[in-house]
């Protein structure tokens, strides 16, 4: 079992640069597969669940060359006969193959996703809405069946503003006859990560970043450079890491706009936040207040892929803080871990109580899934003594190298594949 050994008590400090963003990669490649052609994206992060995508995409014919973080996708044959199975099985993100696939195939058939087990996730969503436009749906065998004639354009109104959804239907959208209008759509940045990319490869969108979003569909596409967008939830990640350790960082390559609500959350708590011509610079306090109830809600709201994060640095601030988690119903798991460390955490239903305690203590912790394992690493720096993060293959699924990031702002922290067997010692 690999994880971290973290040597805490150190204030971060440094500059950074925040690698490509998992949720906006993610999508952009399911997107490539639209078009029977070449495809580069520059900036993707070497992550696991970019892994996984890449390996489905050359189980059923694509190839793919990856250097360092450049990408090339050429998609012009492909044949889902032999779809990686156990590769959809480990990540959540391989239902956004469905527009994409449905556009251009007309049929698949997917097993149920895997990933993190935060919530339920159910993709009834997804397929209700793809059966608007014109989609045949059938779940058997713990797989979906989905059959078109041909996708049509619709006006759909999604229940909640799912990201998921959103980008599938646009992906479905540009192989649509007509026009597809989605709304209650998403808002994220990485929304309109996509829509430029599409906008890349020739389709029209109107309207990414509102709640009303627009594809055209049937347009010619074409061979397409793209970068991706930078990674808003690490670059959080880190600033939180500073704010909880008494740090000052600098994150360069990160849009202030994208992360506004958690630097709104960050000064709340005492901490010097102000913009440069390079990035967002932090200054932490030298001990943290507690803020006011934190509800995670879709963009702009406060991100619920913070949550987990901000729970821990909240683990030492003075005062009381109440968290309401609206979207995953399973985001509190990462409590129960910190409580080990000497945390104050009440959770009951969707709401969790953090009262501040003085310090936390270093020991042996479990991530149990991608946010709460980056959280588990913040309360291993803040703590006194040493702290052992076991299962660090869920923060590989979204942290490119988060050991080296954070050694470069001067935390003690390694990689082990065997944590038992030994102290950090030195930096």
């Amino acid at each position: 079992m690999s994880s971290y050994l973290i040597s805490g008590g150190r204030p971060l400090g440094g500059q950074i640069t925040v690698h490509g963003s998992k949720n906006a990669a993610l999508p952009i490649i399911a997107a490539s597969l639209l078009h029977r052609g070449v495809t580069v994206l520059r900036g993707c992060p070497d992550i696991l669940d970019v892994r996984y995508m890449l390996e489905i995409l050359r189980s059923i014919g694509c190839e793919v060359l990856y250097q360092e973080d450049m990408l090339r996708i050429d998609a012009s044959e492909i044949d889902l006969a032999n779809l990686s199975r156990e590769c959809i099985g480990k990540m959540r993100s391989s239902i956004l193959l469905l527009g994409a696939m449905l556009g251009r195939c007309r049929s698949m058939a997917l097993d149920y996703p895997g990933g993190c087990t935060i919530g339920a996730r159910p993709v009834d969503i997804h397929l209700a809405a793809l059966e608007q436009m014109g989609v045949h749906i059938e779940e058997q065998d713990e797989a979906i069946h989905c059959e078109t004639r041909g996708l049509l354009g619709a006006r759909i109104v999604l229940p909640y503003p799912s990201v998921g959804a959103t980008e599938n239907l646009m992906m479905a959208g540009a192989m649509a006859e007509g026009i597809t209008w989605i709304g209650n759509a998403a808002k994220e940045p990485e929304v309109v990560d996509l829509a430029r990319f599409l906008e890349a490869m020739g389709v029209t969108v109107y309207g990414a970043g509102t709640e009303r979003i627009g594809i055209l569909g049937k347009c010619r596409l074409q061979d397409a450079e793209y970068t991706v967008m930078s990674d808003r939830i690490v670059a959080g990640t880190y600033l939180l890491a500073a704010a909880g350790t008494g740090g000052e960082i600098e994150i360069l390559n990160v849009a202030e706009q994208h992360i506004h609500c958690l630097l709104h959350v960050c000064e709340a708590m005492g901490c010097q936040v102000r913009m440069t011509d390079r990035g967002i610079f932090l200054k932490s306090a030298r001990r943290l207040f507690a803020v006011e109830d934190i509800h995670t809600q879709p963009f702009p709201g406060f991100p619920t892929d913070m949550q987990s994060q901000l729970m821990a640095v909240l683990a030492t601030a003075r005062g009381e803080t109440t968290i309401y988690e609206h979207i995953f119903e399973n985001r509190f798991r990462t409590a129960e871990e910190l409580r080990k460390m000497g945390a104050d955490i009440q959770i009951k239903n969707n709401r969790a109580v953090v009262r501040g305690a003085a310090k936390l203590k270093g020991c042996q912790v479990s991530a149990r899934d991608l946010r709460g394992g980056a959280a588990l690493v913040i309360a291993g720096l803040m703590a006194e003594g040493d702290t052992i993060v076991e299962n660090s293959i869920f923060v590989e699924r979204g942290y490119q190298d988060i050991c080296k990031d954070l050694t470069q702002l001067d935390a003690r922290i390694r990689h082990c594949r065997d944590a038992h067997k030994g102290r950090i010692i030195g930096k």
